[in-house]
């Protein structure tokens, strides 16, 4: 990988002193090497970073990248209906082809977007051609398929034989956890316990525990799910989930909507994480996460776009403007300021994937994961004397995003991908989609 050096950026570290100076820094092979106000190497490549601002790259904690294909086919549906009628039988359709063309379309937008690492679920046929996608693009992944063997409404072809499902999650775990040098890992992933027997979760704990994986699925997104659950299992969810030994720290739960004193509690003492997604649950009308109350009581709490067709895009830019501005309605304008939300989308990410050793700052050390933005333009000015972290969280967009530098490779250079090929990608997308659409 060599070595590359970034001159005299406004360097937003994100680490324990959140420490906010211009200065230099570098990557040796995948790791940053060295920051300073100012460097003196001869290095493979340099970067000229002035007036540009360089952060860690965006951690989203909550992705469905094999629904990207679906985009704009099932809008203004609340959650149940949106999965009966619409993803779940275009989940069905997926071949291979589809799914690692759709995998591709969402990793290109997410990397465009500053988005460097990513808890990602898939459906749950061809995952292989997914985890393909996620080698060749470049960005540090977290998934697996999802796992179903529950429920008379899911689509036959998307309903597992409990056995299988566990085998071939074992199998996929086998081949690609640790690939790239551990950029990609696996996580288990039962969907949520609406489509999942207790037999099946109960396996799903003890192989996290003996892989020592996480566990990524869906909780308390809807009141509706949690009168399935209640009516089927006779407890709510996250009290369900303790009880069969799920609820430890390696367990990642997307939403979190709808949850009682004694759920928080749970979730708090067990060390269980939580994944935010305000876009998805808006348009959803699922809901607003009680975010503040969680983050009071010291439990981690990420930031995910979750998947194209319930947002429709996978932004981190628009996710942190909603997570900050949909609190201020019921709590008033303090509640979530802008240096709240960036710690969420970085390090706070970070933790809910236990990777704050290894990313979400900017530290000697630590892995080489960061974006660089070029907020030189009208909607980000004046710039004089403005608080960074207000012109990243509510006014900066995609379109600042300059490079973004993953595992110590460029990956997205002067605003253009280098790991994909935008054209084919585009081209197949249609094409796959329209095979979907004639398939269901």
């Amino acid at each position: 990988m060599g070595t590359i050096l970034l001159k005299g950026a406004q360097l937003v570290t994100m680490n324990a002193e959140e420490d906010i100076f211009t200065g230099d820094l570098l990557i040796e092979d995948n790791k940053i090497k060295e920051i300073a106000e100012h460097i003196d190497v001869q290095a493979d490549q340099v970067i000229d970073a002035r007036g540009k601002v360089l952060l860690p790259g965006f951690i989203q904690t909550h992705i469905h990248l094999c629904q990207t294909l679906f985009r704009g086919r099932a809008d203004d549906l609340e959650l149940m209906d949106w999965l009966r009628q619409r993803i779940w039988p275009l989940e069905a359709a997926h071949d291979e082809e589809s799914v690692y063309y759709s995998a591709m379309l969402g990793l290109g937008e997410l990397i465009s977007s500053g988005t460097t690492t990513i808890l990602d679920m898939e459906t749950v046929h061809h995952t292989d051609s997914a985890f393909q996608a996620m080698a060749q693009s470049g960005i540090r992944v977290i998934s697996g398929k999802v796992m179903m063997d529950h429920g008379d409404e899911v689509p036959e072809p998307l309903r597992e034989n409990t056995a299988t499902s566990l085998q071939q999650s074992v199998d996929l775990l086998e081949k690609w956890n640790g690939f790239g040098g551990g950029r990609i890992q696996y996580a288990f992933c039962p969907r949520f316990v609406v489509s999942c027997t207790e037999e099946l979760l109960v396996e799903v704990r003890d192989l996290s525990n003996k892989y020592h994986v996480k566990v990524h699925t869906h909780a308390s997104e809807n009141r509706g799910e949690i009168e399935l659950v209640e009516h089927e299992r006779g407890m709510r969810n996250i009290v369900y989930l303790d009880h069969i030994g799920l609820a430890t720290p390696r367990l990642v739960l997307a939403h979190c909507v709808w949850l009682s004193e004694e759920e928080k509690e749970i979730i708090r003492k067990r060390g269980v994480k939580v994944t935010h997604c305000p876009g998805s649950n808006m348009k959803l009308s699922s809901g607003i996460a009680e975010i503040p109350d969680l983050l009071n009581r010291q439990i981690a709490v990420g930031i995910g776009a979750d998947g194209a067709p319930c947002n429709n895009n996978l932004d981190m830019f628009q996710e942190m403007r909603l997570t900050a501005l949909i609190q201020k309605v019921p709590h008033g304008p303090t509640i979530m300021d802008a240096r709240t939300v960036l710690r969420m989308a970085t390090m706070g990410g970070a933790e809910v994937l236990g990777l704050s050793k290894e990313i979400g700052s900017l530290e000697v050390g630590k892995k080489a994961d960061m974006v660089l933005l070029d907020l030189d333009d009208f909607h980000t000015y004046p710039s004089y004397e403005t608080d960074v972290y207000s012109r990243v969280v509510y006014s900066a967009t995609r379109s600042c995003v300059d490079t973004v530098i993953i595992d110590g490779s460029i990956v997205l250079k002067n605003r253009k991908i280098q790991t994909i090929d935008r054209g084919i990608v585009l081209r197949e997308s249609d094409k796959s989609i329209a095979r979907l659409m004639k398939r269901i």
